[in-house]
């Protein structure tokens, strides 16, 4: 496996974690973008951003928009 892939794998472990947390997909990935959640799911949106964005090794939520989308 090449160096230059290990970003897209990075992209693919995040759009699959935020939807075993959330349930459903990342707006990367066609889900819903964070304007059209309701109120418990934007906190549910935000609670995977930061687990996911720990996960990937970075300390800030804002990073998530990269891989995720907003």
């Amino acid at each position: 496996m090449g160096l230059s892939k290990t970003h897209g794998l990075r992209h693919a472990y995040a759009q699959d974690r935020y939807r075993e947390i959330t349930g459903w997909a990342a707006p990367a990935a066609g889900g819903p973008t964070s304007k059209q959640l309701n109120p418990a799911q934007r906190d549910r949106d935000q609670l995977a951003r930061l687990q996911i964005s720990r996960e990937l090794g970075h300390g800030r939520e804002q990073i998530t928009a990269v891989y995720l989308g907003r």
